[in-house]
């Protein structure tokens, strides 16, 4: 008799039967698809906001994402996370310090009175570009060899993006290319918060290392970098002139197109020690 062997357990996936055609041949089997569910934040019982997202290491997206969107100053205004499912998603609560949820009733207050759209519930122009901490001008120098070395073991780690290859991550690596922490999800922007939220919660000094993330830049990205006080935040795709913008309002060193031992540097060069190309007409 032949052992029937359990396939392994992807958290943030489901095994789905699924049909194809590859190699001009017919196929019928189960493959893991990466799970994409309704997250609502819900701050001392007011919700706040839904995200589509990866239903895995959801306190650290809790928060990860209450402090890069500056509703917490710090950790520890966070006193309890609880996750709960339903038919429609799952709701994640959030019981946060006093002085923290009175920031949060300010902005939904200050936001409202601005849109002038009862429906859409946007910010105004003025909130998209919120002041950022000026970064430390003197942070370490860092060998663009770490850069693609940290790039290098991306593959490796990220698990659910080889099982279902629809999943983006974000990395914190060490001065010298080691990454140290690892968040997935089917959101760029997810993933980002559930790696602040995790070097939050163990206390690591996110400013002695960089980020790495297997998306494009976009401004977001690096608002979100910057307020996890990170100097440097390497993206295997391109960055947009906003992120490049508002990189330079913070300090932040912006690294492109950061694969193998290429990478392109949009501003604040002086922290690497890769030199621009002279007379190169094109970046990538």
């Amino acid at each position: 008799m032949t052992a029937v062997v359990a396939p392994p357990l992807f958290e943030g996936a489901r095994l789905l039967p699924v049909n194809g055609v590859r190699g001009g041949l017919d196929f019928a089997v189960q493959d893991w698809v990466a799970e994409e569910v309704p997250v609502a934040l819900e701050f001392n019982g007011i919700s706040h906001a839904v995200m589509l997202a990866t239903p895995s290491d959801l306190e650290d997206f809790a928060l990860g994402f209450s402090l890069s969107e500056g509703i917490l100053d710090h950790a520890r205004e966070l006193y309890a996370v609880e996750a709960e499912a339903s038919a429609l998603g799952i709701t994640v609560h959030l019981e946060v310090a006093s002085a923290a949820f009175a920031r949060l009733k300010e902005r939904r207050r200050s936001m409202a009175g601005r849109t002038g759209c009862g429906l859409c519930g946007t910010e105004s122009l003025g909130q998209v570009s919120r002041r950022l901490p000026m970064l430390q001008a003197d942070a370490a120098r860092l060998d663009r060899r770490a850069i693609a070395r940290a790039m290098s073991q991306f593959h490796a780690l990220q698990t659910l993006q080889q099982a279902t290859g629809a999943v983006h991550a974000a990395a914190w690596c060490t001065a010298e290319g080691e990454v140290m922490c690892l968040r997935e999800d089917v959101g760029r922007h997810n993933a980002l918060d559930k790696l602040i939220g995790a070097l939050a919660s163990s206390g690591v000094d996110a400013s002695a290392g960089f980020i790495a993330v297997t998306s494009r830049a976009s401004f977001e990205m690096v608002q979100k970098t910057a307020m996890a006080g990170v100097s440097l935040l390497a993206a295997v795709s391109a960055p947009t002139s906003f992120a490049v913008e508002t990189a330079q309002r913070a300090g932040l060193t912006l690294v492109g197109f950061a694969r193998k031992e290429d990478l392109v540097v949009y501003c604040q060069p002086e922290r690497t020690s890769a030199n621009p190309a002279s007379g190169a007409s094109r970046a990538h």
